[in-house]
């Protein structure tokens, strides 16, 4: 179990010193032992209130996390198990618009046990509420950058948590829509863990405290510097920036296990950067597909890189959630293309992969930011072209793109395998071929 910290506690992590200011608590008359009269509420919220030092189980208000100012969203635990009501839901909704009125990202702090039983049905509608000022937020552009700490069940996960832009988690804190009392017996308690979230594509970072603080400012810091300018294709790290002679050889090269990956390139072309994990819907490719946001030259690019291998059907999705979320911040994606194709194996059929590859495409062709795509290695048919930006995309000397491999091209033309290199010059796949068909912009290096 994490250590519980109280929300002020937690504020005093997080902010920078004698910056956090209270936003004024919203004015709500309510009758007797709230909406349901039930016997004993108004006593049990001042016991909770003496015991905490709050009058309601969220503490709101606006403070520099690392030099960017933020609304912060603390929950108090200790206030009736940081349950939500409709006083909470006042707090909730004003802290939401306060940050759209000052353009400023918003930061929920979440240990809740979910809706406040007392206020039955009253209490459970205030997710309707938080779920609306969470949807105007997104759509003014401004971020939201949720930690969920132990324990963030029921309603407070599937609204303030699991809707947040990116969601980080802290260590063996319990995360899940069912808390420990309501779900089945029999159940696997790793489940419903922080760790077991992040393996399921349904939160981005497990983070110890100790680095919470500096990994918040570093993501609000990301995510708030929009730019209209688009990403300028990273330089090639191959050892020779001869073009390929043949089709062939630059199959050969772009497969060489000495050529550069993803990984290479995004340390030489950022100077830091932080990775979003998962596509939220169950799945995770951290082995195909890398994504996040990091600053180059000064400014912030999000991205989105192939690692060689065959794409999973989650890394395609994680690809476009990260293409949705930058051209809604105003952020310009930088995609890295690299694989030999889309993974075609049963499991992910059954997965979606021809849904998730779809998304993708209808995700980089609605966006708005400017893309831009560099070829690195392998771009193998729809898998890849999937990821390559309309209009802007480049190729390293190492690379080639093609409608489909040689070798199955070969086969479906019912070719034997000594016709493999002669068809592979007949898709005429060298980055030089791509420049001459319109396909590519053109080749990076000298």
């Amino acid at each position: 179990m994490a250590e519980r910290l109280s929300a002020r506690e937690v504020l005093t992590a997080l902010a920078d010193e004698a910056t956090f200011g209270e936003l004024p608590a919203p004015a709500r008359s309510a009758p007797p032992d709230g909406p349901l009269a039930w016997p004993g509420y108004d006593a049990a919220r001042a016991r909770a209130a003496a015991h905490t030092g709050e009058e309601e189980s969220v503490v709101c208000g606006t403070a520099r996390v690392g030099g960017t100012r933020a609304v912060l969203i603390a929950f108090e635990f200790g206030f009736l198990g940081g349950s939500l009501g409709e006083r909470t839901g006042d707090r909730l909704e004003a802290a939401y618009a306060y940050a759209r009125e000052r353009r400023i990202p918003v930061v929920p702090l979440v240990a809740t046990g979910g809706s406040r039983m007392q206020e039955g049905m009253r209490a459970l509608t205030q997710l309707q509420r938080v779920a609306r000022q969470s949807a105007l937020t997104r759509e003014a552009g401004l971020p939201q950058v949720a930690v969920v700490r132990d324990p963030t069940t029921g309603g407070g996960w599937a609204t303030l948590g699991a809707g947040a832009d990116v969601i980080l988690a802290l260590p063996g804190a319990q995360v899940g829509f069912a808390g420990s009392r309501v779900r089945p017996a029999d159940a696997d308690p790793a489940a419903y863990t922080a760790e077991a979230q992040v393996a399921a594509g349904a939160a981005d970072a497990v983070v110890p405290p100790a680095e919470l603080r500096a990994t918040l400012a570093h993501w609000l810091r990301l995510l708030t510097c929009p730019s209209t300018t688009p990403a300028p294709p990273p330089e090639p790290l191959g050892e020779t920036a001869v073009l390929p002679a043949t089709g062939w050889d630059a199959v050969r090269r772009a497969r060489s296990p000495l050529r550069p990956r993803a990984a290479a390139y995004l340390d030489a072309y950022f100077t830091d950067r932080v990775a979003i994990g998962g596509d939220r819907c169950g799945g995770a490719d951290p082995e195909g597909m890398l994504c996040g946001f990091g600053t180059h030259e000064g400014r912030t690019v999000a991205y989105a890189a192939q690692t060689g291998t065959a794409t999973r059907p989650a890394g395609y999705r994680t690809a476009a959630r990260l293409i949705r979320l930058a051209d809604r911040l105003g952020i310009p994606v930088l995609t890295l293309v690299d694989t030999p194709g889309a993974a075609n194996d049963a499991e992910a059929e059954r997965q979606g992969a021809g849904a998730a590859i779809a998304d993708l495409f209808g995700a980089v062709a609605s966006a708005r930011t400017p893309l831009t795509t560099l070829v690195i290695g392998e771009g193998g048919s729809g898998g890849a072209l999937a990821l390559a930006a309309p209009g802007n995309t480049w190729a390293t000397p190492d690379s080639y793109f093609s409608v489909i491999a040689p070798e199955l091209a070969a086969a479906i033309l019912k070719r034997p395998p000594r016709e493999v290199e002669a068809t592979a010059d007949r898709l005429r796949i060298r980055p030089q071929d791509l420049v001459e068909l319109g396909v590519i912009r053109g080749t990076v290096g000298p």
